[in-house]
């Protein structure tokens, strides 16, 4: 009997041991597994409206939705673009996406170059009287200089005179993706002659921020200071008179440089107007720029900081205001951008079809710029539950790969291979091999022949390797065009939008697929396409960049759904069931801001010259910093990273 009872203690041990093990090494894994940036938060601006609350994506698909979902939208692009409540729709449509280049913007026949000439005086010389302030200070050496008055000097010229004369000239290409028509940034805030991508980073900043529904000092007693990080900036600078091209043309022109236009042409200047004027930020900060991949390698980084831990909330976005008479030119001559007498010639007529500049994966001509701001927030998933934020997505992660040799710096290469593959690796890991089927691929698209060839056989291959048949795909340049930096955000936008309103955009500026794209296993989204109830029918989208040199990047975005199906398998239903009751007056707020700014009561974030902060304003001790403008202390780790080396 005793023998009996002492098995039957042991294995009863023996059963609790095993269970506190299994519990125990369950706790570990959940303790080491990375934490999953969630989207919180959108905003910002394109060709087709505002991003959040999708109005954008709704103008892209309007012609597919009921009334009472796109009535709201109507009518806060008539307030964003200070026109009046009654304007027609086909008035806003006309005045939204890609269209020929209006004058609010630039004069298309009117643009100011100058043109060398070398004049002479058959037989004589040339003469004339000019005043000291503009007389050169070095002459040129077959000039001849009297002094007629103290402010007065006779030129007498043995020879030509080198002059450049002013010029009109008239760009060959017509089509860009603008933002839309009356939209003026510059009004919303003291905008102080910054240049037009800085005051585009400010709305697209405030909109995010706004579209929470939490204010942002709440998050902050939630965190330390330094948990926050912004990854922003755009691809080629701020390039109008306020920023590179003043900058460059100042002196030539006669006028002289600003101490504004070095600095706020910087590249990473988005992410330091955040830090500076809008969330008051001590934070991780900084852009890495990838030409037109730059928006994901910022969200790479911004996901990376989260998984890790160094950052609990991310801001990840650009800006860029590229719809310029010397960025179109610049791009023109590389033989990039679509030119009217090509799209002519597509079309066999003598007028080109702006509204249709841009023709991804069908016979086509080039590229179509545009300007745009988008900006997202993120957060690790333990905060946005613990807040109660509305979560629209994770982002899995973002794959980054160079090209290797190739014979031109501007051509494609081998790396998008690389990054597509290894996102979809990673989706069947997570989704499983049926589950990655039930995705759709947000193409680069951006209406070049080479591009329609090389990314469709990169897309093709992926299909054909991981065996899906028919594989969606999606090409929202058509509508937008190219941001370059923020392009990426553009396809983030709209996918987000898929998963509320259950349609993929059309590319609906073509009518067939050209010959040479490869598509045996992928199936071109040309019509507006349903994928279930608020999207349910796709779990995951891949979102692909291409960059000029070779830079490629893509993204795995998991839908709202699967993602909660995993926050709920990892938290549990009661946590979920909390957070959602959390949720509610965050929903609550963040619809009264929708609607604030339907009404045409948008409020940008801007502080300047507020809460600085100076080396008076802290307490630093060896266990971390107290900062005087905010609730929480900067705690320093008290670890060694390297205990194993010492």
């Amino acid at each position: 009997m005793m023998a009996l009872l002492s098995y039957i203690l042991l294995n009863f041990a023996n059963i609790i041991a095993a269970i506190f093990l299994e519990s125990l090494e369950t706790a570990l894994m959940k303790e080491s597994m990375k934490k999953l940036p969630v989207i919180v938060g959108l905003g910002g601006i394109n060709a087709a409206g505002r991003t959040s609350f999708h109005h954008g994506y709704r103008r892209m698909v309007h012609d597919a939705l009921a009334d009472s979902v796109t009535q709201p939208m109507f009518k806060g692009l008539a307030s964003l673009t200070n026109q009046e409540e009654n304007t027609t729709k086909q008035t806003l449509l006309d005045q939204t996406l890609i269209r020929k280049i209006e004058k609010q913007t630039f004069d298309l026949n009117e643009i100011n170059i100058h043109k060398k000439a070398h004049l002479a005086n058959k037989d004589q010389s040339i003469h004339f009287e000019i005043s000291k302030k503009q007389l050169p200070k070095h002459p040129p050496e077959n000039w001849s200089v009297e002094k007629l008055s103290d402010d007065l000097f006779s030129i007498t010229i043995e020879g030509e005179l080198e002059v450049m004369m002013p010029e009109k000239h008239r760009s060959p290409v017509s089509s860009a993706g603008q933002l839309p028509t009356g939209f003026d940034p510059a009004i919303l805030y003291n905008s102080r002659n910054q240049p037009k991508g800085l005051q585009l980073t400010v709305f697209g900043a405030s909109d995010a921020l706004q579209s929470m529904g939490i204010d942002w000092s709440k998050i902050l007693r939630h965190i330390e200071p330094d948990e926050v990080a912004v990854y922003a900036g755009s691809a080629i600078g701020q390039l109008d008179d306020f920023g590179g091209r003043g900058l460059a043309q100042a002196w030539l022109k006669g006028g002289r440089v600003t101490s504004k236009q070095m600095p706020l042409m910087l590249s990473q200047m988005p992410a330091d107007f955040i830090n500076s004027y809008i969330i008051n930020s001590v934070g991780a900060t900084g852009t890495n720029m990838g030409a037109c991949a730059t928006f994901l390698y910022n969200l790479r980084q911004g996901i990376g900081d989260i998984q890790s831990g160094a950052a609990r909330v991310v801001i990840v976005g650009g800006a860029e205001a590229a719809v310029e008479p010397e960025v179109i030119e610049g791009f023109r001559a590389m033989g990039a951008l679509a030119e009217d007498h090509q799209l002519c010639k597509l079309d066999n007529s003598e007028t080109a079809d702006n509204r249709r500049a841009c023709r991804p994966f069908a016979e086509n001509a080039g590229f179509t710029i545009s300007e745009a701001a988008q900006f997202f927030i993120i957060m690790d998933d333990q905060l946005a539950l613990e807040l109660g934020a509305t979560i629209y997505g994770a982002v899995a992660d973002v794959f980054v790969n160079a090209d290797a040799n190739k014979k031109s710096i501007s051509s494609p290469g081998i790396g998008n291979y690389v990054t597509v593959a290894k996102a979809m690796s990673l989706a069947k890991n997570i989704l499983g091999e049926e589950g990655i089927k039930q995705t759709f691929a947000q193409a680069h698209g951006t209406g070049t022949p080479q591009n329609r060839v090389t990314e469709s056989h990169i897309l093709n291959e992926v299909a054909k390797s991981f065996s899906i048949e028919n594989w969606k795909v999606a090409a929202i340049k058509s509508y937008v065009g190219h941001s370059l930096g923020p392009a990426g955000g553009d396809q983030l936008a709209a996918t987000l939008g898929v998963w509320e309103y259950g349609i993929i955009p059309g590319i609906n500026t073509i009518d067939k697929i050209a010959d040479d794209v490869h598509d045996s296993n992928l199936s071109f989204c040309i019509n507006h396409t349903h994928v279930g109830e608020k999207g349910s029918d796709m779990k995951a989208a891949i979102i692909n960049s291409k960059g000029f040199g070779g830079n490629n990047a893509t993204g795995l975005i998991l839908s709202p759904h699967t993602t909660m199906e995993m926050l709920e398998k990892r938290y549990g239903t009661e946590r979920i069931s909390q957070y959602k009751l959390l949720n509610i007056d965050v929903t609550k707020t963040a619809n009264e801001y929708d609607q604030a700014v339907i009404n045409g009561e948008f409020k940008a974030i801007y502080h300047f010259g507020t809460e600085v902060m100076t080396g008076d304003d802290l307490v630093i001790t060896d266990k971390g910093i107290e900062l005087s403008e905010f609730e929480n202390k900067l705690n320093f780790s008290q670890e060694n990273p390297f205990a194993e080396y010492c």
